[in-house]
């Protein structure tokens, strides 16, 4: 563990060293340290459950995980190329944390049952069900390859599908056939050869160029740097698709290749192969290469090659940029074999004018017609089929938050309804996501209920909706009529629950997940109406120690009166006659482009505290108050762009938390903490640089210097050199001379994320230092942007206690002394 301090003249903590000169630089290599023992027991007891169901709605799978991985376990060898983390010794994603125990439960049972055969020790993912809901099919990864594997919904047994390795590097690793009796899967080539070894016989420099265009990108991580990793890249990501049948039988499908996708047509005569072309990006990672578009026969024969769609590094300047000619190939649920496409009407430039952004086109294998099927007045963002007279459009619009879900009729080009137009930020007209049912072909359309079998446009759809409102989240399921707009509730969350739908498929029940402030999520089934209750899971608490922490939400307004919330937490048993206690605040600002919707409520009073690695929650047991769910909005209403005022509105927002804390005699005023993860980090360091609001502060894998995301950050798309004045005023590693509280900084060393590079945090700790601050370096080994060795969060949990301890809790003896 590399760790790097910059004391001052009082004592710290016995495991650390003693510095008694001022400013004197100090740094060392320690083991792993654990936390207060409170803290510990939940991290290391930590498990995870996912639970899938069937299409039908008649099985769970539960599947179970450690929830942190081990240090050893993420410190595996691995080539980062092209955006992607690759092991080399099973040819799949590395850190992917797997299942170690998967069971099926039936919904009219009173137990889940074990499978019969699966492997030792097994590492399972991809869990998916077959069309016909008698089997689930799923990957099972070995330190030498991953295996396909299948079970029996009925029988319970489990056996390995074939004795070929697949190859899970990149993208879906297999697809069910509409039959049921196979599967098509991205397998590792026939005779493989051995991996490349690099040559380091020098051939010259390394160019690139530009000649003259506008081409902006982002600071992506782990991008190619040279020919080898290109020829790496190609070794790890090259397949050959099988399709194996359940009686063991293999057949190669098309050619070798690197696919980015490949999906069946509703039918299964047909195949879409998406496949990346050469030359490799050095500028972008592998979804934004260049790819081809093959249409194949159900052997993965080439009919014909659709389209070739350029690579994402020369995209113009903006979020609502995109390539130019066709993209987004897919096939029509509801036909047999119709693929559609989209194509941009203005070149792909949002700062082009334009009437429409994109088309969108059909083409009919069986007829051979090509036609258009609608346009879009903003860019097309996704498509929801339910038959020849109704799909449903989704287009947004980045740049000014909105969004449209329009009516169309696939046999009328010219038929085209608004059903909503609204900012995509506002939670409280949010219609929710669209319900969706298996058709004919075993694809996803939309759930309709047409009210007659005459009138074809009085129908009825349905979504599931997270129900925001000004008394906190309450889901539901709408019933929307797209001919009336009249609505109709079904099932919504009750107090003191909060219950959300999973499944509905309009046959009198649905399966929903119930959970309160003491009762952590399970999953029920009910018949319509709400009349009869049948739990499914009985997950037990995962952290009973928290069973009778205290949650309270916060109404409260800023300066400039918007409406803002929180929620508090306070350790069992506290009353205000036990006086003020020390205070963690945890929070993260959120852009905004009304005020309306800045001032929104988006969370539950009656939802259980979910507390991970990183959450704050985890102090309660340690004497701490708790403020979480803190909003930080920054809004720019009508053409204000938010961030031309950041710095004051945080400011804002942290002084109206803190005062409403210390008017309730929570809060001793000189005993509050800041901490946030990524932007929250970057938020801390601007709030410990412009106010003395705090006392100190925790920053956890944050970018402090915004010259360094010089082409956008976050909702940011102006780039450095058109908002300079922006840019400097946001980057607190320009204000590190007034950082006077103390800031404990932590980051991995392996962090992937755009943006966040470890950089971020050495250079800002080297200007603290600097500049006389008190401060600490942390840098977990082989650490990603979210850490999840179970010894990494351990360490950083133990380096927060500690920090706080000294420079909050104990601030006053600190002082005194």
């Amino acid at each position: 563990m590399r760790i790097i301090f910059n004391n001052k003249t009082y004592l710290v903590f016995a495991v650390f060293f003693l510095v008694n000169s001022v400013g004197l630089l100090a740094q060392q290599t320690i083991g792993y340290q654990t936390p207060p023992a409170l803290i510990a027991e939940i991290i290391d007891s930590a498990t995870t459950q996912n639970v899938k169901i069937s299409n039908g709605g008649k099985y769970l799978v539960i599947a179970e995980k450690p929830t942190y991985l081990s240090i050893s376990a993420i410190s595996q060898p691995e080539f980062r190329l092209g955006g992607l983390r690759i092991n080399p010794k099973n040819n799949a994603l590395s850190r992917a944390q797997t299942f170690t125990s998967i069971k099926v439960k039936a919904v009219d049972s009173t137990e889940a049952q074990n499978f019969i055969g699966l492997p030792n020790n097994p590492e399972i993912g991809d869990i998916e069900f077959s069309p016909n809901d008698s089997l689930i099919s799923f990957t099972n990864t070995t330190s030498l390859g991953v295996e396909l594997w299948v079970a029996s919904l009925t029988s319970l047994k489990a056996k390995k599908l074939s004795n070929f390795y697949l190859n899970n590097t990149c993208g879906k690793v297999y697809q069910w056939l509409a039959d049921s009796e196979s599967i098509l899967a991205k397998f590792l080539v026939d005779k493989r050869l051995p991996q490349p070894v690099k040559d380091n016989t020098l051939i010259g420099p390394f160019v690139q160029q530009n000649l003259g265009y506008l081409t902006p990108t982002k600071t992506y991580q782990d991008l190619l740097k040279n020919e080898y990793d290109e020829t790496l890249l190609e070794y790890f990501l090259t397949a050959q698709l099988k399709t194996v049948f359940l009686t063991g039988e293999v057949v190669n499908f098309s050619v070798p290749a690197v696919y980015k996708d490949f999906e069946f047509s509703p039918d299964g005569e047909f195949t879409l192969l998406k496949t990346i072309n050469k030359p490799y990006s050095y500028l972008v990672p592998v979804n934004g290469f260049s790819y081809t578009v093959q249409l194949t026969d159900n052997d993965g024969t080439l009919i014909k090659k659709l389209a070739t769609i350029p690579s994402t590094d020369n995209l113009p300047l903006g979020f609502d940029a995109v390539v130019t000619g066709q993209r987004e190939f897919g096939w029509r649920n509801d036909k047999p074999s119709t693929y559609f496409w989209v194509e941009a009407q203005d070149d792909g430039n949002p700062s082009k004018k334009s009437i429409f952004r994109d088309m969108i086109f059909t083409y009919d294998m069986v007829s051979g017609v090509s036609k258009k099927l609608t346009s879009c007045y903003y860019r097309f963002n996704k498509i929801d089929w339910a038959d020849d007279n109704m799909a449903i459009v989704t287009e947004k619009w980045h740049k000014t938050h909105s969004e449209r879900r329009v009516y169309i009729k696939p046999n009328n080009s010219l038929y085209r309804v608004n059903l909503w137009d609204r900012y995509f930020e506002n939670g409280y007209d949010n219609p929710g996501d669209f319900i969706k049912i298996k058709n004919q072909y075993h694809k996803d359309v939309l759930l309709t209920q047409y009210k007659n079998s005459v009138d074809k446009t009085n129908l009825s759809i349905f979504t599931i909706c997270e129900g925001a409102s000004a008394s906190g989240n309450r889901p539901f399921i709408l019933k929307f009529n797209v001919k009336t707009k009249l609505t109709d509730t079904l099932l919504r969350s009750n107090a003191p629950y909060y219950e959300k739908p999973i499944f509905f498929n309009n046959k009198n029940f649905g399966i929903f997940t119930r959970e309160s402030v003491k009762e952590n999520p399970n999953y029920f089934y009910t018949d319509l109406p709400k009349s009869k209750l049948q739990q499914l899971t009985f997950f037990a608490h995962p952290y009973p120690q928290f069973k009778d922490i205290q949650k309270i939400a916060l109404n409260y307004k800023r300066k400039d009166s918007l409406k803002l919330s929180a929620t508090l937490y306070l350790p069992p048993n506290y009353s205000n006659k036990d006086g003020v206690l020390p205070v963690l605040i945890w929070a993260c600002p959120q852009e905004f482009k009304t005020g309306n919707a800045a001032a929104q409520i988006k969370t539950s009073p009656y939802q259980f505290s979910k507390i991970d690695c990183q959450s704050p929650l985890l102090w309660l047991t340690q004497g701490y108050a708790v403020l979480d769910n803190v909003e930080m909005p920054i809004v720019g209403e009508s053409n204000e762009q938010p961030n031309n005022t950041f710095v004051k509105q945080l400011t804002q927002n942290a002084q109206a938390a803190v005062n409403t804390l210390v008017k309730m005699g929570i809060a001793d005023a000189e005993r509050i903490a800041i901490g946030g993860h990524s932007y929250g980090a970057f938020m801390v360091a601007n709030l410990l640089a412009h106010t003395k609001l705090f006392a100190s502060g925790i920053a956890l894998s944050g970018a402090y210097n915004r010259t360094l995301t010089p082409f956008g950050f976050d909702n940011e798309e102006r780039t450095y050199w058109q908002a300079p004045l922006v840019y400097n005023a946001m980057s607190p590693f320009n204000f590190a001379n007034k950082i006077k509280a103390p800031l404990l900084l932590i980051h991995g060393d392996a962090d992937e994320n755009a943006g966040t590079y470890t950089m971020q945090s050495e250079r800002f700790y080297k200007a603290l230092k600097g500049n006389g601050a008190t401060t600490r370096l942390v840098i977990l080994p082989n650490e990603a942007h979210i850490y999840t060795s179970k010894e990494s969060i351990l360490h950083s949990l133990w380096e927060i206690d500690n920090w706080l301890n000294l420079y909050v809790k104990n601030k006053t003896k600190l002082t005194e002394k």
